[in-house]
This record gives structure tokens, sequence and C-alpha cells, in this order.
């Protein structure tokens, strides 16, 4: 049951002619002129989008650069985990593994792969990598028993880890690995060196005297939460409470896929990037187990009563969720960095999100934070 086994991405050519039927056939719905995306995905955005999936799009290059790297899977708490492998050929590479949320997938940090295993500057810090599939996500596969929220996936990680050998190591995470790395470090203090994270969700208690004195800086950054939480948690809300409601549809019709999963990918971002995550979730029938990650956090029985203690680094991008370090020091007691970067990503409106998955839009900044915050550790 602890065996790990080697992994190849080897797609049946059947289940991409059949995508490709079904986008041909797409039924596309009515829209009401002169509304933009305040409705929701427009049908502009989506169109495109589906036109450079049948068209355009080589899902045979992404799978055999996926397969360009050494890839596992093994079996942990009753499910099938996949991971990328990437260890460096320094000696004193530090272990690292890396977490994923929704809608993104792996595919979020191919682009760091390189800078941190094998990194030009004999003095910049080198990276052993381990990039798992969240449980129910892409070539993990859909999930097969319950409770497969943050706390759950945290656990398996320090179980792989383990199983892996490393006796000491960091986490990285975006999104939903944003909220499993610091339980990484809460389960094991022990061995987690440092948690580096690009977003801390911390939210107001509803204690009036935690808005005292905050920054011109903060109170944007309110306010933008305050425009999220009214214009764009609708997925939140389905996903905590309806999952497999939405399953039915998510998994029948890639185009359905393709607006929902949309909504979270930066108009900004490139095709080949949001496509490529879309196809993930399709060609691995994890589209409706993944969002139940959602329904598992938000029926957690208890949260954590005390803050996190092992040493944290925040990387933050405009036009991507924006921290706010009293609330975050709140829950996470050993903030040892904290940056934020404007890497001029955000070409749009509101609605697009630039800065997001800033290991693919701006892997040079982001690997840079990476090595000084695990630098100052060591």
């Amino acid at each position: 049951m602890t065996a790990i086994r080697p992994f190849t991405i080897d797609i049946p050519q059947s289940q991409l002619d059949d995508l490709a039927n079904r986008l041909q056939r797409t039924i596309w719905p009515n829209e009401l002129s002169g509304v933009a995306d305040s409705y929701g995905v427009p049908n502009e955005r989506v169109r495109a989008l589906a036109e450079y999936w049948l068209d355009r799009f080589d899902w045979r290059a992404l799978e055999a650069r996926l397969n360009s790297y050494p890839q596992f899977v093994t079996e942990i708490d009753g499910e099938d985990i996949h991971f990328l492998h990437i260890k460096s050929s320094r000696a004193d590479a530090l272990p690292v593994i890396l977490s994923h949320g929704w809608p993104g997938s792996i595919l979020e940090y191919l682009d760091v792969i390189a800078p941190l295993t094998e990194p030009e500057s004999a003095d910049a810090p080198a990276f052993h990598l381990v990039i798992p599939s969240l449980p129910g996500f892409g070539f993990s596969g859909p999930t097969r028993s319950t409770g497969w929220g943050r706390d759950r996936t945290a656990k398996a990680w320090v179980e792989l880890m383990s199983r892996l050998g490393y006796q000491r190591y960091g986490a990285i995470g975006n999104d939903g690995g944003s909220m499993i790395s610091p339980e990484i470090g809460r389960i094991d203090p022990e061995r987690v060196v440092g948690v580096h994270v690009t977003q801390l969700f911390s939210f107001p208690s509803g204690d009036p005297a935690e808005f005292e004195g905050l920054s011109e800086d903060d109170m944007a950054a309110l306010a933008h939460l305050q425009w999220f939480h009214d214009n764009k948690m609708s997925f939140n809300t389905l996903h905590s409470q309806q999952p497999q409601t939405l399953a039915f549809a998510l998994s029948d019709s890639p185009v359905g896929l393709l607006g929902w999963n949309a909504q979270l990918f930066g108009e900004s971002l490139d095709d080949d990037f949001v496509i490529g995550n879309v196809a993930i979730y399709w060609l691995t029938g994890t589209a409706g187990s993944s969002i139940r990650f959602y329904y598992e956090d938000a029926h957690v029985a208890q949260q954590p009563a005390a803050p996190t203690e092992t040493p944290t680094g925040l990387a933050m991008f405009k036009g991507d969720f924006q921290s706010i370090r009293r609330f975050a020091e709140r829950d996470h007691r050993n903030i040892v960095s904290w940056n934020s970067y404007d890497v001029g990503s955000v070409q749009g409106g509101a609605n697009d999100a630039a800065g997001h998955y800033a290991a693919h839009e701006a892997p040079e900044v982001l690997v840079a934070d990476i090595r000084s915050f695990f630098a100052q550790l060591s």
C-alpha cells in the first residue's frame, strides 16, 4: 500500500476525439446584449477559448512536457496521489512540497521547476521539488472517500514527504495550496523549516477594534475583498453547499467546464495555460471531485484554535487577493517575510484577477522571493 509507482500520462485518442466532437456540438446559451460580464463570464470569452481548444491547443505537446518530468503515484489514506518529483543535482538542496488549488493544477509550477532545482548561481538556494495533484484533482483521479479538505490533504502531504525519505523540508502553496501549506507546518513542526505562500487567507473577526488605524492600502484591500464577495463568490457558495449538483454539468460538457473554471482565470493569462488546466480536469474526470474540496473545508467540525508557529513568508501580487497583516498575524504567529509585488500583469478590469498564478505569470519574481525566504531560515 505504500509503494511508489512510476506514472506516465497517456490519454487515449478516443477521449480526445470525443472531446473534439463535444466542442463542435456545443449548444451556446442566450445572452443579453450590452451587459459585458455583469451577468457572469460572457459568451465572447468562452467562445474564443473553446475555439482555441478545438483548433489550436495541442494536448499531446502538453502531455509530452509533463512526461518529461519524473512522475509517480502512491496510495495514501485510501486515495491515489499523483506527483512530480524533480531532484536537484545540488547536495545542499532543500526538499519542498508545492501545492496548487482550484481551478489550477500542477501546471501552475512548471515554469519554476528549472530555476528552483538548478539555479544558475551557486550562491542561490536549490530545491528538490515534490509537486502533487491534490486528492480528487487531475491525475490523482476522483476521490473515493469524504473529508478531503485542507487538513486531511496536509496530513497526506506529511506522509508523502516521509515516504520519500525527507526529514527536513519546506511547504509552498498558492490558492488552496496557501491553505494547505500552513497546516503542513502545524502538523509537522519538527520537520517543516518554513511555509511560503502567495495568499494568507485571514479575514476580519467582526471586532470593530480590528479596523482602527488600518492603512489606506489595507482599507483598499478590504474594499476589494468586499467587491469579490458581492460579485464573484457564487462558485464558493455552490461548491461548499451542492458540489454534486454542479458536477452533472461540469462532467458532461467541456464548454460548461470551461465557462465555470474560466471565471477565475485572469483575462491576461495565455490561452494555452487556461485550456491546459481545464483540459486536465476534463480528461481525468475530476471536474466534479475537485470542487468537493470546498464542501469538505466548509463542513469541518472544528477550526484550529491556535495560530501556526512555523516561519511563514508571503509573496502577494497586485490583482490577486490582498492579505492584511494585522489579520494574518492573528492566525500565523511567526511571519518572517511579507512582500507585495506589482509585475504589470493587470490589464483588464476587476475580473482580470491577474497575479493569482504568479508561478506562471511572474516566475522570476516568485522564485527570487522563495529563495530569499528559505535562505534566511538556513
